[in-house]
């Protein structure tokens, strides 16, 4: 062949077969890296949380520091936080429960499996909506995995009908 003769070149357009089996990869690539079986807190939280069945709503949708600044600050009435149930108080960044009459206990929000916000109380356990992963209303406990590691308890104070930051 001479350079005169040279055959003609043709771009080569992928099959749509082709083009769908790359996207469908790139997608359960994705899916399999948010879904990650680390204890670490290695994702982005979600969005703030808002209560469920047994809790009665969120107080709003921000989120407030409950660091040591706070101490004092009220964070629910007793008559908000159901008994044998909770609350997800997005504001504070915790979950108030109260597993026995009169008795209330505070957790983080943020799920130890990889950070997401829990977002409701059900059935005795706090849930978290990423991976399924459920937490005891009694001690903040492991009672469904992936999560290996409790939440972590927050100290909280009751006063008459008042609870607050200790």
């Amino acid at each position: 062949m001479t350079a005169s003769q040279e055959p003609a070149t043709t771009s080569h357009v992928p099959s749509r077969r082709t083009v769908v089996s790359a996207v469908g990869a790139a997608g359960i690539a994705a899916a399999l890296t948010a879904c990650g079986g680390s204890d670490e807190d290695t994702s982005q939280p979600a969005g703030n949380a808002s209560s469920g069945s047994e809790s009665s709503g969120s107080e709003s949708s921000g989120n407030a520091s409950s660091g040591s600044g706070d101490k004092g600050k009220e964070i629910a009435k007793t008559s908000d936080i159901p008994e044998g149930g909770g609350k997800v108080l997005a504001d504070a960044g915790m979950v108030v429960t109260q597993p026995k009459p009169g008795e209330f206990k505070a957790f983080t929000n943020v799920c130890t499996h990889q950070g997401c916000k829990v977002n409701k109380v059900a059935g005795g356990s706090i849930d978290c909506p990423c991976h399924g992963s459920k937490f005891s209303i009694e001690d903040g406990s492991v009672s469904h995995p992936p999560a290996t590691k409790p939440l972590e308890e927050k100290q909280i104070k009751v006063s008459g009908d008042s609870i607050t930051l200790a």
